[in-house]
């Protein structure tokens, strides 16, 4: 479910930046391929570059929240994990 849900949200960042990168002058091939790979990442990226700072950074921002909490998820699991005894 994880999986699809983040393919869906990586498709659908990737179907926005190709309709709006010839908007403001940018590949939409390359825009695609990053909004692909990168997901939200490129997405914020990709706001940032094209002058729309605040939601770009907004989005950046909570995008790096969300894999530090989620590495420190794992993190405090394998700790409880591995000292069991």
């Amino acid at each position: 479910m994880e999986f699809s849900l983040g393919l869906l949200i990586s498709v659908a960042v990737t179907i926005y930046l190709v309709i709006d990168a010839p908007k403001h002058n940018k590949s939409p091939v390359l825009w695609g391929i990053l909004g692909f790979i990168l997901g939200l990442l490129g997405l914020g990226i990709y706001l940032i570059v094209t002058g729309r700072k605040v939601l770009g950074w907004i989005i950046v921002v909570l995008y790096i929240i969300l894999v530090i909490i989620i590495i420190l998820f794992f993190a405090v699991i394998f700790a409880a994990l591995f000292n069991m005894q």
